[in-house]
């Protein structure tokens, strides 16, 4: 059974946030999450009590997040790392992934088949919703599938969901390439996240001598500590940044 993560965890480290089911909580729609002020005030103390070393890590667009934040000036890493965004800055522009447009036009065809299913067109890739309709999980991943075959796209399984995405992508990768700059550079990381997506961070996190905290249910993970729910996430952000004082 893992540990709630100790008050004392973020001195001297890197603080990496995914966003979905950690800091929000999960919505029937994408757009349908609330984000309220309590929740921006502290990640705007966070940012500076840590001297900037802060970084939302999502597979959600940084334009997307940003627009939830703000008016919170964060880093940002999207699209599971194909975005990468210092604090001020765009994302540097990134090559649509070929043949996305012909598949988000059978994915279409699928969510009008059936009712429920949800297709998120992401700026480059595609989430596949079923939420609102469990019993067509089985559906929706053998579409996800054949989708990946042809276009060489990569299936990323999540919660209740099957996102296409560039392979050799993941928040891992945006975790080290974050930690080779500046202010994160020398520093430790600890990462929080909820899916499946989330374990790329967590090993990466352990690799460079930090930790990942698994937000959720106990299961099999690389993470070391465990919240329980995103309530207890901003309940333990909270108390950690009073640590820091």
């Amino acid at each position: 059974m893992l540990a709630e993560p100790p008050l004392g965890l973020l001195l001297g480290a890197s603080l990496f946030l995914d966003f979905d089911g950690t800091l929000v909580e999960l919505a029937p729609t994408p757009n349908a999450i609330q984000v309220d002020r309590t929740l921006t005030n502290l990640l705007e103390r966070l940012g500076e009590r840590m001297g900037g070393r802060l970084a939302i890590v999502t597979g959600r667009a940084v334009k997307d997040v940003r627009s939830f934040l703000h008016p919170v000036r964060l880093a940002v890493a999207g699209s599971h790392g194909l975005e990468h965004a210092a604090d001020g800055c765009d994302p540097a522009d990134v090559e649509r992934p070929k043949g996305l447009d012909e598949v988000l036009a059978e994915l279409r065809l699928l969510q009008a088949a059936h009712p429920g299913v949800l297709v998120e067109e992401k700026p480059l890739g595609v989430a596949l919703h079923y939420r609102q309709a469990r019993h067509a999980e089985e559906v929706c991943r053998s579409a996800a599938e054949r989708a990946a075959q042809a276009t060489g796209l990569e299936v990323q399984p999540g919660k209740l969901v099957f996102e296409l995405k560039l392979a050799g992508t993941d928040k891992g990768r945006a975790l080290y390439r974050f930690m080779e700059q500046p202010p994160f550079a020398g520093t430790r990381p600890v990462f929080l996240g909820d899916d499946l997506t989330d374990e790329h961070g967590f090993t990466a996190a352990r690799a460079l001598g930090g930790a990942g905290v698994l937000v959720g249910d106990e299961r099999e993970t690389a993470a070391l500590y465990r919240l329980a729910d995103v309530s207890s996430v901003k309940r333990w952000l909270v108390e950690a940044a009073e640590a820091l004082a």
